[in-house]
């Protein structure tokens, strides 16, 4: 009897404590990131392609990966904007370059495999504003087929095939339009 009633209150207490950690772990729905001349506002995150955390809590890694995109965006955005326009895209799927995998118990987390097949793929919607005037508009699907032989090996930043294929459309398909 006594053990019936300690393991009632074990559950009781250990659901308690998921649902708890629960709470602390919600993520926004759409989270809007703003750096300088760059305001992102990724729509819906739970929908995209990958975005996956391999070591990290979930929530937290998209923040952080948001956050990166936004301010990588805006270093090279701030190159070809002139002082008084903005950039403002509503992202709607992100595929990070790379799968993740499990590692069947080698280790507590997951890693990132990179490979050719697993190419970084992003789609949006932009716009480009002149004060409250819009001045060019748009809608991409980005894809880097060859991500793998067009960034330099030297490079080991986390994002580095993600914001390169940002930047190259930044020079390729806005900077002539400006």
């Amino acid at each position: 009897m006594k053990f019936t009633h300690l393991l009632l209150a074990g559950t009781m207490v250990s659901g308690a404590l998921l649902s708890g950690s629960a709470v602390a772990d919600e993520v926004v729905e759409t989270p809007i990131t703003e750096q300088g001349v760059v305001k992102i506002t990724w729509q819906d995150p739970k929908s995209f392609r990958d975005v996956k955390a391999a070591s990290d809590i979930q929530s937290r890694y998209e923040q952080r990966t948001f956050e990166s995109l936004t301010k990588s965006l805006d270093k090279e955005a701030s190159k070809l904007l002139k002082p008084e326009q903005k950039l403002e895209m509503i992202v709607t799927d992100l595929d990070l370059a790379g799968d993740v995998r499990p590692t069947f118990g080698a280790t507590m987390n997951d890693i990132r495999v990179i490979k050719d097949i697993y190419p970084p793929r992003i789609t949006f919607s932009y716009s480009i504003l002149e004060g409250d005037k819009v001045i060019m508009v748009g809608d991409e699907k980005l894809t880097d087929m060859g991500f793998m032989h067009t960034t330099g090996r030297m490079n080991d930043k986390p994002l580095r095939f993600e914001e390169k294929l940002l930047a190259d459309w930044l020079k390729k398909t806005v900077e002539p339009k400006l």
